[in-house]
């Protein structure tokens, strides 16, 4: 393990496969952690299985509980130097489409859960501690395709949000990334048919987010980097006839 940074690491969303395997690295690289979820249980587990009981501070937050979220900040027991927004929310597009519901909750999980609590984040200038804040988004927000339209349009939200609040922090020397990923083999992913030559692993993906530089657009693979680009460019008419 290397040497104590004297830095945290506030993971919002921090039971997902991915945010896990940025505990294990960050933790590797000295940062204490505070790992925030609904699941805290599920947090106490993975602490204690691997050890770490008395690196990580596990607390309770809910994406969807925007009244909750300034008490949550306030009452963090350290401010954080880094920050990484990993909560998400996936259903098929077309349970999206026949239940509101469904769609409803993509966009709180996903977008305005994220908005909220990182508003409140971004505009305490009090906290000289912040360096950077991380958001995972995802490929299916780079342009809007019938399979998967509805969550894409929020992750595309949310990307945008993170574009703008880099512009906003830069004064003030604070990076802000957007992770855009590609299929990655994680429990939200389980059960849908998707394209095993083209799946990540989550500490793969996390490598990416821990060593975030300073580019805004973090995209893992070079096989996923050619798709993002592809699809960027891609005319309207081709784009519909993708799945």
């Amino acid at each position: 393990m290397n040497q104590n940074t004297n830095k945290t690491v506030l993971i919002l969303g921090a039971n997902s496969d991915v945010a896990k395997q940025c505990i294990l690295q960050y933790i590797e690289k000295g940062f204490a952690v505070i790992a925030a979820s609904r699941n805290t249980d599920a947090l106490l587990e993975f602490s204690i299985k691997n050890n770490l009981v008395s690196l990580i501070t596990v607390l309770y937050f809910d994406a969807a509980d925007f009244d909750s979220h300034q008490r949550f900040y306030n009452e963090l027991p350290r401010k954080p130097h880094i920050v990484i927004y990993a909560a998400g929310f996936l259903v098929e597009n077309t349970d999206a489409l026949n239940d509101f519901k469904n769609t409803q909750q993509m966009i709180t999980v996903n977008y305005m859960g994220a908005v909220s609590i990182l508003n409140i984040i971004a505009t305490d200038e009090n906290n000289k501690n912040l360096e950077r804040i991380i958001g995972l988004s995802s490929l299916s927000g780079v342009r809007g395709r019938k399979s998967n339209f509805v969550y894409g349009s929020t992750k595309a939200a949310f990307t945008t949000y993170l574009a703008g609040l880099r512009q906003e922090l830069a004064q003030r020397n604070i990076k802000v990334n957007v992770l855009v990923s590609g299929y990655i083999n994680t429990k939200i992913n389980a059960g849908l048919d998707l394209n095993k030559n083209l799946l990540m692993e989550p500490d793969y993906v996390a490598k990416h987010i821990v060593n975030a530089g300073n580019s805004f657009t973090i995209v893992p693979n070079f096989k996923w980097k050619m798709i993002y680009f592809i699809l960027k460019m891609l005319p309207e008419n081709l784009v519909a006839k993708l799945p």
